[in-house]
Order: structure tokens, then sequence, then C-alpha cells
């Protein structure tokens, strides 16, 4: 039993330090508007979609490099101009959180470093007719891709829509097994690529991936204790009956989640905190 089809991501936590200088890089640079705003915290998103909520935590202490957590945040946009224009404002306010790009096949995706080591993908879906699967995994790569020359070719002086979401979150953990029995047998998203038993790729509903994990700087990570980065991965299904039966498979495979009713909240072999929510509106 699996996820359902309409599943997909909500929001993403980041504890930060410093509230000022990250909320200016999701917002002058990423594009991010604010959504909602309380003493500590502020949820930024695109059109009315929440994707990244900071919530200020100035004494816990950065994660080293090597430990499980956040690998990155990926934010889609719905259309290319919006994608060529959120990266001149990246280009232009903060060149160097520049990372590198990716042609994956099955999107384009250009990758930043925040001002507190957070990975972030910018990316825009290829059409799904376009993407090859053989059987049930979808064919990716990363191939180059010249940033001017896909920003000259994109960018319109029309008015940009700025739609889009929080298209998945790629995570560091200790080991690709244990990954496999929390993400795939235990939650319930289907396995779409494995890369060489270094990282490994879920979604539901036939997205090339929701979520993903790698072992590239963090083989043999522990739990992570509390640190900035990565709060809490949100995650909506379409209904409660979606929650319960994710709850049902969880403690079976021997996890122990917490269910008020509508949100469940589970943490992975890492304590990295998952949270199921029906998503009613």
């Amino acid at each position: 039993m699996t996820l359902a089809p309409e599943t997909h991501m909500g929001r993403l936590e980041l504890r930060v330090r410093d509230m000022e200088s990250q909320l200016a890089y999701y917002t002058d640079g990423v594009g991010l508007v604010p959504l909602s705003d309380e003493p500590g915290a502020v949820t930024l998103g695109l059109g009315q979609t929440p994707i990244v909520r900071l919530t200020e935590s100035k004494d816990l202490r950065s994660a080293p490099r090597s430990a499980a957590g956040l690998f990155h945040t990926a934010v889609v946009f719905d259309e290319l101009p919006d994608l060529a224009n959120t990266l001149v404002s990246m280009y232009t306010k903060f060149p160097e959180t520049y990372a590198g790009t990716g042609d994956h096949l099955v999107s384009q995706a250009f990758y930043f470093t925040d001002p507190e080591g957070n990975g972030v993908e910018l990316y825009h879906d290829r059409p799904r007719s376009e993407w090859t699967w053989q059987g049930d995994q979808v064919q990716m790569a990363t191939l180059y891709i010249d940033p001017e020359q896909f920003v000259r070719k994109h960018l319109t002086d029309k008015p940009t829509s700025q739609a889009g979401s929080l298209g998945h979150v790629h995570l560091q953990v200790g080991d690709i097994a244990s990954a496999q029995k929390f993400y795939v047998d235990a939650l319930g998203f289907d396995q779409t690529f494995l890369m060489n038993g270094q990282a490994l790729f879920v979604s539901a509903g036939g997205y090339h991936h929701h979520m993903a994990m790698n072992v590239w700087n963090s083989a043999g990570a522990g739990p992570r204790t509390k640190t900035l980065g990565m709060g809490v991965v949100d995650i909506l299904v379409p209904t409660v009956d979606e929650v319960a039966k994710a709850e049902e498979r969880l403690r079976f495979a021997g996890f122990t989640p917490t269910h008020d009713g509508r949100t469940l909240t589970v943490l992975d072999p890492w304590r990295n905190e998952i949270r199921l929510t029906a998503d009613t509106q």
C-alpha cells in the first residue's frame, strides 16, 4: 500500500540564526513572498502556496557537513520565465551563493547555497510526456546547463506569474537501506530512482521525486541533534483516511508516530521530523 497519487509536498521549516539576512535571501533573491508573520517566524511562498517557514533559532549551532539533515530545499517554478527572472535576481544580488546547474532530463535545475549553508534548488519540470521510464524507474541524469543561455532564452519583459511550490526535499542520511525501509516500506512513497546505493529518489503519483536521500557527505551518520537547518518536512495527503493508513504502516514497521486525527508526526531513522497532514482545504 502506497501514498495516494494526489500526495504532494507542503512546506519546509528552516531553523535560522540570522532572520534578517535569511529573509532577505529568500525574498529578494529566490523571490518568495511573506504569507504569514508571527513572533520569531515567517512563512514564505509563491502566490498563496507556502514553501518555506523560517524560524529564528539564535541559540542553535550549525550542523556538521557530515551530519544527517537537509541536502537541499527545491522550489519548482510553474513557468520558465519565472525561473529565469528569479535567476537574474540570484545572480545579481547573491552571486556568491551560486553552486551549479543540472539538466536532469525530467527537469532543469539551478543550485545555490543560502547564507547559513542550506542547499537550495530552483527548477522547472519538463512535461511528463518527455520523461522516460524503464519499468517503474524514471531516467535522470545531471548534464550541464549554461545559465546565461538559459536566461537569455527564457527571460521576458511580460509580467510573470511567480507561481510554484515546494517541489521536493533532498536529505542527507546515514544509509540508503534504512531510508528505503522508512520512506518506501513504511511511509508509503514509491521508489522512482536508485543511484548505485548512494542515493534514493521517491514519490507519489508518478512524479520524478518528492523526496530524495543520499549518503554523499553523510555515510554512517547517526541520529540528528537539534541544530540550525531543517526542522519539519510537511507532506500533504488528500484525506484523513490516508493519514490513518500511513500511521498503520509506520506502526507495523516499528515506528512510533503521533496522530491527532488530522496530522501525523514521525521521526525517520535520523530524527528528521516528517509530518503528514490531510489537505482538506
